[in-house]
């Protein structure tokens, strides 16, 4: 038995937004999580023809395995899934255009740096211990208030 619940229960997202499914480890300033391509799995709807998963999809599957980060560290201190952002990124890369059907993703992700809400994270995907995508992921987490800003259609008066 995991010592982790599934993916979503540290994000602030629901099926089918849901692009992970196993946590592995959660550390200080690390952790990584794994998905398997499958048509049986939480990435089924988004399946090419040939069963595999698009390699964009990779910035998602980073983006997720920092949300589970920040959500595991959230539910250490009794607080629900917070809603984060993504900045941008710098030399991400996926040396597959595909991740083919059948494979485990392992999704690792670093914290290089952080302060209140901003942080920086190296990243990478690996599929039996051989990276095939990596790069760096710049987050923001918001508050309640910038939500409720971000969020509120204002039209012109």
């Amino acid at each position: 038995m995991s010592r982790y619940h599934t993916a979503e229960y540290y994000l602030p997202h629901a099926s089918p937004m849901v692009l992970l499914e196993r946590v592995l480890e959660v550390g200080e300033e690390h952790a990584q999580c794994a998905v398997t391509v499958s048509p049986d799995g939480v990435l089924a709807p988004f399946l090419d023809a040939q069963g595999a998963l698009p390699g964009w999809y990779g910035i998602e599957l980073m983006a997720q395995a920092i949300g589970v980060w920040s959500g595991w560290h959230g539910r250490q201190h009794a607080q629900p899934p917070q809603l984060g952002m993504l900045l941008g990124g710098r030399a991400i890369y996926c040396e597959l255009p595909v991740f083919p059907a059948g494979s485990e993703l392992r999704v690792s992700v670093q914290q290089l740096l952080k302060d209140e809400k901003l942080a920086s994270f190296e990243c990478e995907i690996g599929i039996d211990n051989v990276r095939v995508a990596q790069g760096r992921l710049n987050t923001y987490q918001p508050d309640q208030q910038e939500i409720i800003q971000l969020t509120t259609l204002r039209g012109n008066a």
